[in-house]
């Protein structure tokens, strides 16, 4: 019994050990394929990435800079999420043709409909070259000096690095300023939309379901990229033919189970790992608890007026839907910073790494790191505040201050850049403010405005607090800028903008409204910004050293992969349910009987269409159904994703795919700074899903037709 215990913890060790990590493409042969062969994968890392030969990296473009997608076809078909399509699904929405709401479907290559300025991005080569960005640095002293050869020596290697005329060179840095990259890309210009299910399936369970498990949103769709004659990227053409890849993605339906071997490929936005414990500690203490308090107040004051009035709703359900998002992750983030230990966690490292440095005698160059780290968080924690406080209350959450910090750039830029600067300013934003205040309430953003300029003089740092808001009395305040600012309507605020250059300026010093924005502004830009800067400097070179530090003193089969920074990665794991708390056990998949349970008729979150209510009573799935004969919907995995990865193909230990990442746990959001394999999972359509809303939904053989579908095995 002994043994067998102490071979179930190993076993488990040697498991999670495997987890985590985004790696590029090219550098997974030795430790980083063993690892992948160990759990379960039957490829190569030279099928996953080369240069010579079509691989898999061929077939995972960035979707139009946020997101990414996979190529399905020998047609240029991809694959992306719903939410990353969203917008062009809405531009081309009308009340005749409300795509939204109803879905869209091209059952011929002349219905596809075009997108101007969406592009994707295919990475074609991946060099190391440190040396060459580094160059001519090492005998400058000051840290801003070396940041700013730096990027003279990328500006001149991008422009003089060989490269195709259709091609481009993006040099990244990575590992906090060690190591340089250079990504030799193609970009597709011509990207025509090809199918999306309706919101109702798209988006099922909305900011509700959002970061958490068990997930039933068919979040997906369809785009299809054309190229000119030559295969190359070109603008939209009319004579432009569908792209030929190099390589793409085979769709297996044979089934899912647990502990099966995933594989994500895409391209992460940001991640923090190797942030030391001050900083953690600083987040999930400060600065998280200070977000989220601001963003919940402007949530709970949109949402009553929301509730109230459909008009309201409409108006505010996108931007409701953008501050809702980073204030559930920030919760979630919080919460399983703290469920991991993580801080106690980095504290050991440090422990561990401290060691290590006395051991190889490293004192003179890596001694003070932890000390440096320590006295600058301890003076940047104020500053830090009174930032995240700013950017949240003025440039994010009340409407009003948004508008007037926009005047305060103005100003600024008269002052700076002169008048023609700020004529040419001045007329682009006098166009331009339509669309904002076309979905503005005066009534709503006032409410919002009384709860966070509360939050603000009650959280900021009183160093930095302007005279204005001394001895604050919130609804006076409120009701005396909201009765008599011209920043509460479009007509108002464009009067503000007209005559010339003196009259405008008068007028808008004039303005209570500005005048609060620009009390709020001055004291940010003079008190509260360059110390910042200053601080953060400190800590980007402390952090490099760091950095430097665990690279060189770690063994060769240390598990460290560089931060996400939008390139392309590969993230691996295993099909895997998780328990957040005590007593509660999550499976890692869901079906289509989870719709129907959390179905509402005419909820905006939880309604379904009937032909999907009908296609479920039926039981008709077709090929698509599960070994148990349910319709399996979404799945979970320990790969380690974040934002970037939406739209991600989930693969197989064959290179299938089998999945469309599109979301993570709310336990395991903290990922970004500390991941956990016991708790992190990322949330994936299941492919068998996509395919059924496809063909017995939406109809679209033509779809399922151009498709290569590996299908279950016959008994």
């Amino acid at each position: 019994m002994k043994y067998s215990k102490l071979f179930l913890l190993l076993f488990v060790t040697q498991f999670y050990a495997q987890q985590g990590g985004m790696w590029l493409p090219n550098m997974l042969k030795g430790d980083r394929e063993t690892e992948m062969k160990n759990l379960g994968m039957k490829l190569t890392a030279e099928q996953i990435y080369s240069v010579n030969k079509s691989s898999l990296k061929d077939a995972v473009p960035q979707f139009d800079g946020g997101c990414t997608a996979e190529v399905i076809s020998d047609k240029g078909l991809i694959l992306t999420n719903h939410h990353c399509g969203y917008d062009n699904i809405q531009s081309h929405s009308t009340i005749e043709h409300d795509y939204l709401t109803n879905g869209f479907w091209a059952y011929k290559l002349e219905e596809e409909l075009p997108n101007p300025g969406v592009v994707v991005t295919f990475i074609v080569k991946i060099e190391d070259i440190t040396s060459k960005v580094l160059e001519n640095t090492t005998s400058l002293t000051t840290e801003a000096d070396k940041q700013k050869k730096i990027q003279e020596n990328i500006s001149n290697l991008t422009k003089s690095l060989p490269k195709e005329t259709w091609q481009e060179n993006l040099i990244k840095t990575f590992y906090d300023g060690n190591q340089y990259i250079l990504f030799v890309t193609e970009t597709y210009k011509d990207i025509r939309l090809v199918g999306a299910p309706p919101s109702s399936i798209g988006k099922f369970g909305s900011d509700t379901d959002n970061w958490v498990w068990p997930r039933h949103t068919g979040d997906f769709s369809l785009f299809r990229i054309y190229a000119d004659k030559n295969n190359r990227p070109a603008e939209y053409s009319t004579e432009n033919v569908p792209y030929k890849p190099k390589h793409f993605f085979p769709i297996s339906i044979k089934g899912i189970k647990e502990n099966d071997f995933t594989m994500v490929m895409g391209y992460p936005g940001r991640t923090q790992e190797y942030l030391p414990s001050f900083a953690v500690e600083q987040i999930v203490n400060n600065l998280n608890p200070a977000k989220i308090e601001v963003r919940d107040a402007a949530l709970k004051a949109q949402d009553r007026f929301m509730r109230k009035d459909n008009a309201i709703k409409i108006q505010y359900a996108s931007k409701y839907a953008a501050v809702a998002n980073y204030w559930k992750k920030w919760i979630g983030e919080t919460k399983g910073l703290k469920k991991s230990n993580a801080i106690a966690f980095k504290q050991k490292f440090e422990k561990e790494l401290t060691e290590k440095i006395n051991k190889a005698g490293k004192q003179s160059e890596y001694g003070n790191l932890l000390s440096d780290f320590e006295k600058n968080y301890a003076e940047i924690k104020d500053y830090a505040l009174a930032r995240d406080l700013f950017s949240e209350v003025v440039l994010r959450n009340t409407e009003l201050l948004q508008t007037g910090y926009k005047l305060y750039q103005l100003e600024q830029l008269l002052a700076n850049k002169g008048e023609q600067a700020f004529t040419d300013r001045k007329n682009n934003l006098a166009k331009g403010i339509d669309a904002f205040y076309k979905d503005y309430n005066n009534e709503v953003d006032k409410n919002v405005f009384e709860q966070l300029i509360a939050i603000y003089a009650n959280r900021m740092p009183k160093q930095f607090l302007p005279s204005t808001l001394n001895n604050l009395n919130a609804n006076e305040l409120t009701n005396d800028i909201y009765t008599n600012s011209s920043l509460t309507s479009l007509e108002k605020f464009r009067a503000l903008l007209d005559g010339d250059t003196n009259t405008v300026i008068n007028k808008i010093n004039n303005d209570k409204g500005y005048q609060l924005v620009k009390s709020l502004a001055d004291a940010y830009v003079k008190n509260i910004a360059p110390k910042y800067d200053e601080l953060n400097l400190k800590n980007i070179a402390t952090q490099r050293t760091y950095m430097k530090a665990i690279m060189e003193l770690s063994p060769k089969s240390a598990r460290i992969f560089p931060d996400a920074n939008s390139t392309l990665r590969v993230t691996y794991g295993k099909v895997k349910g998780y328990k957040p708390a005590d007593a509660i056990y999550y499976e890692p998949f869901s079906t289509l009987d989870g719709v129907m349970e959390k179905y509402i008729p005419g909820d905006y979150e939880f309604d379904v269409p009937q032909k999907l209510i009908d296609l479920y009573n039926a039981k008709d799935f077709g090929m698509y159904a599960n070994s148990k004969g349910k319709m399996p919907v979404a799945f979970i995995a320990t790969n380690h994703t974040t934002g970037g990865n939406s739209g991600s193909p989930a693969l197989d230990a064959s290179g299938n795919l089998i999945g469309l990442n599109f979301d993570r746990v709310w336990e395991g959001t903290m990922s970004d700074i500390y991941y956990s394999p016991e708790i992190c999972r990322n949330i994936m359509v299941d492919l068998r899903y996509v395919l059924f809303i496809i063909d017995k939904y939406a109809g679209a053989k033509n779809i399922i037709n151009e498709l290569k579908i590996i299908k279950k095995e016959k008994k």
